[in-house]
């Protein structure tokens, strides 16, 4: 997300839910939130570090890879290009959009669900990536890299936008399964070696209600049961306080993990 500024102005609230309803939400691309919302960037720079594995590693593979939309602008700007790419994906609408940005790339893309055994021989990759996987197969990563190969992933850690879901669903726990510690075990249990680990919380600013539906139905996981009709009281709640207030803001937790074949 990126852009400033606020509500859309003259707009009622059921205009607003309906622009954040009839916005598609196919890919991983957020600029339909530009000027609506506002996310804070980590400060290791995923992309770039990424790009600069890129570049000294013949062959990769991203993981979850959306709508190619990342993979692609990266791949566009490492020099050399690996010989070898390829990208996995398991939902259809992104497998049809991430086949036509990195087919002319030279990217294949395997349609494969994010818990799936990895379609590829051991030792098939030097660099494996992937920026905010729904879950991380370890075992899998560290079958297909090569001696001396890397995994580099940015993931969503625990509590991620916890004020906004608990702002429509209450006090809700908060599990460790997305924690970067439990990342770390997991990746030290089939044999990596965690070379980089950090975590950072950051600032999300939502200007308008519309915003949130939005984003909402494209980050399922965020308030799982979400719909406009379930959480429609409130969500007027929630534009109240926007109109008074300017926005609300939450937080996105995001962890860097780097690890190596040991």
């Amino acid at each position: 997300m990126s852009g400033t500024g606020g509500p859309v102005r003259g707009s009622t609230f059921e205009r607003l839910l309906g622009e954040g309803e009839d916005a598609p939400v196919d890919g991983w691309d957020f600029s339909w939130l530009d000027g609506r919302a506002i996310e804070e960037r980590p400060c290791w720079g995923y992309s770039r570090g990424a790009i600069e594995r890129l570049c000294r590693a013949p062959s990769v593979l991203d993981i979850q890879t959306g709508g190619g939309e990342v993979f692609a602008e990266m791949l566009g700007q490492a020099t050399p290009t690996p010989a070898r790419a390829a990208a996995t994906e398991g939902w259809a609408p992104n497998l049809v959009l991430a086949r036509q940005r990195l087919a002319p790339l030279g990217a294949s893309v395997f349609e494969l669900p994010d818990s799936g055994d990895l379609p590829f021989a051991e030792g098939s990759f030097d660099l494996v990536l992937s920026r905010h996987p729904t879950v991380i197969r370890w075992d899998e990563v560290g079958r297909v890299l090569r001696p001396g190969g890397r995994y580099y992933g940015q993931h969503i850690g625990p509590g991620s936008n916890q004020e906004l879901a608990e702002f429509l669903m209450g006090p809700q726990p908060v599990s460790d399964a997305r924690s970067p510690e439990r990342a770390r075990r997991e990746a030290e249990d089939v044999g990596l070696v965690v070379v980089d680990l950090r975590s950072q919380s950051l600032r999300v600013e939502f200007f308008d209600v519309g915003a949130v539906v939005y984003f909402l139905r494209k980050v399922v996981w965020a308030v799982p049961d979400f719909s406009v009709d379930r959480y429609g009281d409130r969500l007027a709640d929630l534009h109240r306080i926007m109109v008074r207030d300017g926005s609300f803001v939450s937080h996105a937790q995001r962890f860097l993990i780097e690890a190596e074949i040991a």
